[in-house]
């Protein structure tokens, strides 16, 4: 028996087949392939400013990033200790259609975090007939929040940790002889799991309330194992950022911020359920 529903003229809610489904699911890919593909025109049209400014701006000593964490290191009276250095690499593409298959990555990728919202709304449209009304409750505004904390999870991976890493592997060396020469692919294939990783990484508070929801986890488990996420977040964050605690403080704060909000939202979902469990149903 299918779980999906639909409805029909003739009832409230009609079961859906398999083929409808099916039909179903591919009228909302087709959808989100289409927003994705006029995002992708739009990044196409501003290619330019894009690659320059965006993709190639951690590679810059201008970057903000860079930029700011200087005047903070001066402004703390720690001199020029948090000003990154200067970043020697050189860029080449050692294939034939090398650049031009980085650039069909760039504004492919580019379109879907521009059309994310809409795409992510036609995947809640179709897997919301499949949800129990008791499910539902507490999701209105799930677009808004998932969206919110997508972009912001992709600014902090593009501003936070994109440019400590690409700074940490543009300076490493193993001898002064050795010399730092990139292909345009193995830079842009660096860049993107930082940015969409970080900004699926900021999805944990969502995905973590949907998980108490249903029972598959707990605030009182992600309290005990508190010490264990942080003590990882800390580790990762160390190893990508320069050698210096504030850096390590900066990159991980935001993240260990999340936890503690997950932490918040599985506790204020089990209140919930406790105050449903004990209301009569005729109240």
């Amino acid at each position: 028996m299918s779980i999906f529903t639909k409805k029909s003229s003739s009832e409230p809610k009609a079961e859906m087949s398999f083929i409808e489904h099916i039909d179903e699911l591919r009228k909302h890919l087709f959808r989100s392939v289409v927003a994705i593909v006029l995002g992708a025109i739009v990044m196409a049209v501003y290619n330019n400013f894009i690659v320059k400014k965006i993709l190639m701006g951690p590679t810059h000593s201008e970057f903000p990033t860079y930029v700011y964490l200087c005047k903070l290191g001066q402004y703390l009276g720690l001199g020029n200790k948090l000003c990154l250095s200067e970043i020697n690499v050189k860029m080449q593409s050692n294939a034939v259609a090398g650049q031009f298959s980085v650039y069909l990555n760039i504004i492919l990728i580019g379109g879907f975090i521009i059309a994310f919202p809409y795409v992510f709304w036609q995947f809640w449209k179709f897997v919301k007939p499949a949800l129990k009304t008791n499910e539902l409750r507490g999701t209105r505004g799930v677009i808004f929040w998932v969206s919110t904390l997508f972009f912001i999870g992709v600014l902090f991976g593009y501003f936070i940790v994109a440019p400590y890493t690409i700074n940490f592997f543009a300076n490493f060396s193993l001898d002064d002889n050795i010399q730092n020469f990139w292909t345009i692919a193995s830079y842009f294939n660096t860049m993107v799991p930082l940015i969409l990783g970080s900004g699926i990484a900021f999805q944990l508070p969502l995905v973590l309330y949907f998980l108490a929801k249903v029972d598959v986890v707990s605030a009182a488990f992600l309290k005990k194992y508190r010490k264990h996420a942080v003590l990882i977040i800390v580790i990762a964050t160390s190893i990508i950022t320069p050698p210096d605690m504030l850096s390590t403080v900066i990159c991980s704060i935001p993240l260990v911020l999340l936890y503690e909000i997950s932490i918040f939202l599985c506790r204020k979902v089990e209140k919930k359920k406790q105050k449903d469990a004990t209301t009569p149903d005729w109240e």
